[in-house]
């Protein structure tokens, strides 16, 4: 396993920055996440790694040893592509063993090995079969197996769930999380799936426009943004341009011109983003944490609005309550049956928690 390093890294294709003064640390063992929209930058640090691109700037460490221009055959790790890169000519044996017959290690380490690491990613029945003959799921972890087998220090996968359905995404997310912390290997995994994110990650890097906007933990990441990009790619919210009025005791006041209301936030680091005095800001509003009722609510942050739709997704219900001509807010809570589903058209309260609210400076990004 290896510690990764990267420090100041910049890379250029031509006039275009694609990854912009990137300093991150990825510790040995960690499950670590690259996030973000397309040509954010994100499989570009993937690909600076794994040693196919080398930076403009910047250096590339794992350990104490430099790996900034070394070659990709030289830095043992492990690579998943998207679409799996597996020979469709082979058996599932012959493909997995690939890595280590270039190696070349004898005949009867690489049976042990293969059949190993076949047994750990539940494929064993399959050692002699075609992998033209494989699913979809059964292909990518094929591919994770040939990866593994060769023991690498850090395993990168460049959005590796992308190609199969909504329930085999599921089942490879529990399995990648497993392989993971079976062989407590550093992995790197590049995704814009948010879900893939929060469930598998020790830690999420989020991308936009070649910089890194924010690393934290899952938790810290969809709970405490840094800024409007961050709470709005990481999940759904509510995001209202608001401007600073007043302290009142242990709360701020923020005022929203489309809303033509007040918000009453808690003074706290988790409600207000750390922000500079001349930043535009916005308040972001998780659809969870609002609550809605036909009946009257006592209390701050209490408005009044009319039900413009209602979606059922099975598991969750959403709510869009219509407060203006030029807002509408989303709420979100769990199926409790149809009675308690509100009606199209319904005259209703909305209450916005104090303390579950957070104000972010807006970073200027369209996305």
């Amino acid at each position: 396993m290896s510690t990764v390093y990267l420090t100041e890294i910049t890379k250029q294709f031509g006039s275009v920055t694609a990854v912009k003064n990137l300093d991150l640390t990825i510790q040995e063992g960690e499950f670590f996440t690259f996030l973000g929209p397309s040509g954010c930058g994100k499989t570009t640090t993937l690909r600076m790694i794994a040693g196919f691109y080398y930076p403009t700037t910047g250096k590339v460490k794992f350990n104490e040893r430099d790996m900034t221009k070394v070659a990709p055959e030289k830095r043992n790790t492990g690579m998943v592509f998207q679409n799996y890169a597996l020979f469709p000519h082979m058996t599932v044996f012959e493909n997995v063993a690939f890595g280590l017959k270039v190696r070349k290690l004898k005949k009867s380490v690489i049976k042990e090995k293969v059949t190993d690491v076949l047994k750990k990613v539940r494929l064993d029945q399959f050692i002699d079969r075609q992998v033209s003959q494989l699913s979809g799921g059964q292909q990518q972890r094929v591919a994770l197996a040939r990866a593994l087998v060769i023991e690498p220090d850090i395993l990168l996968l460049d959005e590796p769930l992308s190609n199969l359905d909504a329930r085999l995404r599921d089942e490879m997310r529990t399995e990648i999380l497993r392989l993971q912390r079976e062989y407590g290997i550093t992995m790197v995994y590049v995704t814009h799936d948010q879900v893939e994110a929060l469930s598998m990650s020790d830690r999420i890097a989020v991308f936009n426009t070649g910089e890194c906007q924010q690393v934290g933990t899952p938790t810290e990441i969809y709970n405490e943004p840094v800024n409007d990009f961050v709470a709005k790619f990481i999940g759904e919210t509510n995001l209202l341009p608001v401007t600073f009025e007043k302290d009142v005791d242990d709360q701020s006041v923020y005022y929203s011109e489309t809303m033509g209301d007040s918000f009453y936030v808690n003074k706290t680091d988790l409600n207000i983003a750390r922000h500079q005095e001349v930043d535009q800001l916005s308040i972001s509003i998780r659809p969870e944490v609002i609550h809605i009722s036909e009946g009257i609510i006592e209390g701050k942050n209490v408005y009044q609005g009319k039900v413009s739709l209602v979606q059922f997704t099975g598991e969750a219900v959403h709510t869009y309550v219509k407060i203006n001509e030029t807002v509408t807010i989303k709420a979100t809570d769990l199926n409790r049956g149809p009675k308690t589903y509100l009606k199209e058209g319904s005259q209703v309260n909305v209450y916005i928690p104090e303390d579950q609210v957070r104000i972010v400076p807006q970073s200027g990004s369209d996305q």
